[in-house]
């Protein structure tokens, strides 16, 4: 396990409260699906500090885990800011790297494309050190779509019209699996139409 040991001051819920979301924070490692009792990882807030209610904070991590906590309680692990005067030393999780989720598009599906795709990035990263830890290969259809997230209706039916927002416009279908839609929205794909401008011309 990759930590780092740094000096750091913990903070009480007033301080928290006076900070901002680019402010750098070290909040608990300790997830639903891996305990790592002691160790921290560099965080930020959600949102402003005095906009937190009740006395419990919460915090996004740079692995995109949100993890909520009351700084004033002495049973929960806290939150801590670097300080080299600090009175506590604390353990930091370090980032391993960056795992890659792209839609990469190889024409005719050509496997030697993706075999020489593999051997480029091991080149410039190091042997050994891109690994592909999941691959699925999908036939894309030669059409393009346009994508919009629709509201999900609620009530009774026949109501008003659900409303739209678009989210991508001319690209292939596949795209619709990389985009994170709007919790109570739905994704919507339709065959792309280019717009027509009927604009009489002189």
């Amino acid at each position: 396990m990759n930590t780092e040991k740094i000096a750091a001051r913990r903070l009480s819920l007033e301080e928290v409260t006076k900070l901002d979301v680019k402010d750098k924070l070290f909040v608990s490692a300790n997830t639903a699906e891996l305990k790592l009792p002691g160790c921290y990882v560099p965080a930020f807030l959600t949102k402003p500090g005095e906009n937190f209610e009740g006395g419990a904070i919460t915090a996004r991590t740079i692995f995109q885990e949100e993890v909520s906590c009351l700084p004033d309680d002495e049973t929960e692990a806290g939150i801590y800011v670097a300080d080299e005067n600090g009175s506590a030393t604390i353990e930091v999780l370090q980032s391993a790297g960056v795992v890659l989720d792209l839609a990469l598009f190889v024409p005719s599906g050509d496997k030697g494309a993706l075999s020489a795709l593999y051997a480029a990035a091991r080149q410039a990263f190091g042997a050994d050190v891109v690994q592909i830890w999941r691959q699925g290969l999908k036939e894309v259809p030669d059409v393009k779509v346009d994508i919009f997230e629709e509201q999900v209706p609620r009530g009774r039916k026949g109501g008003d019209t659900p409303k739209r927002d678009r989210r991508a416009i001319d690209t292939y279908p596949t795209r619709a699996d990389f985009i994170e839609f709007t919790a109570g929205w739905k994704p919507v794909v339709e065959i792309h139409r280019p717009v027509v401008d009927d604009t009489p011309t002189i």
